[in-house]
C-alpha cells in the first residue's frame, strides 16, 4: 500500500467537511424527497443523491484508482485495492424532520466492502449541525474535533450491565421491527435505559466517546458502520456480530470488553 492511513484520513476529513457543509445548506433551503427504497417510509432526499455524487467526484479527483461503494448506488471497482464506503446522509429521516442527529460517513478500506474480509484504514463521521467531526485511522487512535478542539476518544469501562446506557435502531420492514421489538423486551429490563437516535454511524461514535455504553442493531449495511466502527475500535471498543461472526446485516454489536459478552448472551437467548 503506497499511501498511509493518515494520508487517507486527511482526504476523508477534507471531503466530509465539504459534504457536511453542502447537506447543511440544503437542509436550510428545504428538504425534498426524491424517492423511496425498501418501503414507503425508507426515503431518499435529493440531498442524499447530490451529496453522494459530490463525494464521488471529489474522490475521483484525489484518488482516481480507488473503488467506490455508496448507499445511493453508482458503485465502481478500482485498481488500487482500496474502496471508499460512503453514506452521504446517515440518518435521513432525522434530516427530513430537522432533528440534528445525522452525519456524513466516509471510510476507506483495503479490499472489498465486506466486514468479514476488509481492513479498515481510515474513517470520518461528521455531524454538520453539531459541528462534531469524529475520525480514526488504523493504529492512529480515534478523535473528536469540535469548536476547534480535538480530544482523543476512549470507551467507558462500565462493567455492570444494569448500569449501562444502550442504543439500538429499527429496520424499515414491519416484520423485522416486530422481531426487534421482541428482542428489546429482553434487553430493556437488564440495562439502565435504551436510546434510539436514528443514525448508526453516530451511535457508534457516541459509544467511542462514552456518551453511550453500547449499541446494537440488526439489518445494518456497510455504509452505516464502515467509518463509525473504526472510530470505536480505535477508541478501545469491540464491534462484531454474534457467536464470532463479523458485524453485518444479521447483527452489529458494539461495546467495551466487559459488556460485549453480556449483551451478546441476551441477544442470543
Amino acid at each position: 500500500m503506497a499511501v498511509s492511513p493518515s494520508e487517507l484520513l486527511d482526504i476523508a476529513r477534507t471531503i466530509a467537511l465539504e459534504a457536511g457543509e453542502l447537506i447543511a445548506r440544503r437542509r436550510n433551503e428545504g428538504v425534498t424527497i426524491a424517492d423511496t427504497k425498501s418501503s414507503s417510509i425508507d426515503v431518499v432526499t435529493f440531498a442524499d443523491r447530490e451529496c453522494e455524487e459530490f463525494v464521488k467526484a471529489r474522490l475521483l479527483e484525489l484518488r482516481p484508482e480507488d473503488g467506490f461503494y455508496g448507499e445511493e448506488g453508482g458503485d465502481s471497482t478500482g485498481t488500487s485495492g482500496l474502496t471508499w464506503i460512503v453514506d452521504p446522509i446517515d440518518g435521513t429521516v432525522n434530516y427530513l424532520y430537522g432533528i440534528p442527529q445525522f452525519a456524513v460517513s466516509i471510510a476507506v478500506v483495503e479490499g472489498s466492502p465486506d466486514p468479514g474480509t476488509w481492513t479498515q484504514l481510515a474513517g470520518v463521521v461528521f455531524n454538520p449541525l453539531k459541528g462534531e467531526l469524529f475520525s480514526a485511522s488504523l493504529g492512529g487512535g480515534a478523535y473528536l474535533t469540535s469548536e476547534g478542539v480535538t480530544e482523543k476518544l476512549g470507551v467507558n469501562q462500565e462493567s455492570l450491565l444494569a448500569h449501562s446506557l444502550v442504543a439500538t435502531g429499527f429496520a424499515y420492514s414491519s416484520e423485522l421491527r416486530a422481531i426487534q421489538a421482541e428482542t428489546l423486551t429482553r434487553i430493556l429490563p437488564a440495562v439502565r435505559d435504551i436510546r434510539r437516535a436514528g443514525a448508526a454511524s453516530l451511535d457508534l461514535c457516541d459509544v467511542a466517546m462514552g456518551r453511550l455504553d453500547a449499541y446494537y442493531e440488526r439489518d445494518t449495511k456497510p455504509w452505516d458502520y464502515a467509518a463509525g466502527s473504526l472510530v470505536l475500535r480505535e477508541a478501545g471498543g469491540i464491534v462484531g456480530g454474534l457467536a464470532g461472526a463479523p458485524e453485518g446485516r444479521d447483527m452489529l454489536l458494539a461495546a467495551n470488553t466487559h459488556l460485549f459478552p453480556q449483551i451478546e448472551k441476551l441477544l442470543l437467548s
